[in-house]
């Protein structure tokens, strides 16, 4: 009787296992995605504070010599493009050399 009883057991495992497959694939693809998604979000995070150290390293230089497209049309006049980080910089010296003569 033992053995029947342990047939019906195994048979009945063998059943549970069979229903619910789905179930538990489901949840173990759902898991690997879920792995694979947080990855993704830490590399990209990574990626993203790499080109934020990069982009504060080319700042001055973008800001003393015009490099890149400040977006501000200045099609009309071609020849300011490359000098506008240098004229500013001349701003400021100017501004604050007139401000330091007036307070002495």
């Amino acid at each position: 009787m033992s053995s029947r009883t342990d047939s019906n057991s195994t048979l009945l495992i063998a059943l549970v296992l069979i229903v619910t497959f789905p179930l538990w694939f489901g949840l173990g693809i759902g898991l690997f995605g879920l792995i694979v998604g947080l990855m993704g979000a830490a590399m990209g995070l990574i990626a993203g504070f790499f080109a934020l150290i990069v982009g504060l390293i080319a700042l001055p230089f973008k800001l003393l010599f015009g490099w890149g497209d400040w977006g501000w049309g200045c099609d009309i006049f071609p020849h300011f493009n490359h000098s506008r980080g240098l004229t500013f910089l001349l701003i400021i010296i100017i501004a604050v050399l007139i401000v330091r003569n007036r307070r002495s």
